[in-house]
């Protein structure tokens, strides 16, 4: 077998809700890499035509339905088209896709030695947050490694590979939102998978967010007791 042949085809996943201004230079940068698919998840501007003017496939997801939701369309589309693994990162700007290889690195390299990990994630500098989000970010990582029983440095970066077995795996989810990523890493630990991560640029730049602070307390609560229950069961 070639080296061509053997090495892992893997695809960029950008979910995406109305971000017309920012999601045509993230396009840009990922396909400097991976071919990229964008699901537009019922925006309401231009999103969906600046990632393809910029190169993107998209798929449009009507009407809007949550991050959780676009990323299993993703998924769906990639296991149908015989992808190996994926690389997700958000369309706001706060994952720099030169960092891309960082992941399709661990991911092949492990391939040549062992098993391929089947969750990479992108593991943030939280001393470079924001104050508030840097508390919200060091107290939800101490609540999800307690409910899950080992310590996980970072649980809510978006910035992450999946292989096919927990692409597959997350079909079943019926999280709408971004407890989905929270809930893949609980489903990798329950059934033995491997899980690394890599480090990457943490960047905030005063972009708007679309997160409600006592909305996403409030479903984070809610996806780490059910992450407490899956890991039980492991007993």
């Amino acid at each position: 077998m070639t080296e061509a042949a053997s090495r892992p085809r893997i695809l960029a996943l950008v979910p995406g809700y109305d971000e017309g201004p920012r999601i045509g230079a993230v396009v840009t940068g990922a396909a400097r890499h991976l071919g990229v698919l964008v699901i537009d998840d019922g925006s309401t501007d231009d999103t969906a035509a600046q990632a393809e003017a910029a190169g993107a496939r998209v798929l449009r997801q009507v009407p809007n339905q949550g991050k959780g939701a676009a990323l299993r369309a993703g998924f769906r589309a990639a296991l149908d088209e015989g992808w190996d693994a994926v690389v997700t990162l958000d369309a706001d700007g706060q994952h720099d896709p030169a960092e891309i290889p960082r992941f399709t690195a661990a991911f092949a390299t492990a391939g040549a030695s062992g098993p391929r990990p089947e969750l990479v994630i992108g593991r943030r500098d939280f001393t470079r947050m924001p104050a508030t989000r840097r508390l919200a970010n060091r107290l939800g990582t101490a609540a999800f490694s307690w409910a899950v029983g080992q310590a996980i440095p970072d649980n809510q970066s978006g910035y992450r590979l999946l292989g096919r077995r927990l692409m597959t795996a997350m079909l079943d989810s019926h999280e709408a939102g971004f407890e989905l990523e929270v809930e893949m890493i609980a489903v990798c630990l329950r059934r033995g998978w491997t899980l690394e991560w890599v480090p990457i640029s943490t960047i905030y730049a005063g972009e708007p967010s679309h997160v409600r602070p006592l909305a996403h307390l409030r479903h984070f609560v809610r996806a780490t007791r059910a992450a407490r229950r899956l890991m039980r069961e492991q007993g």
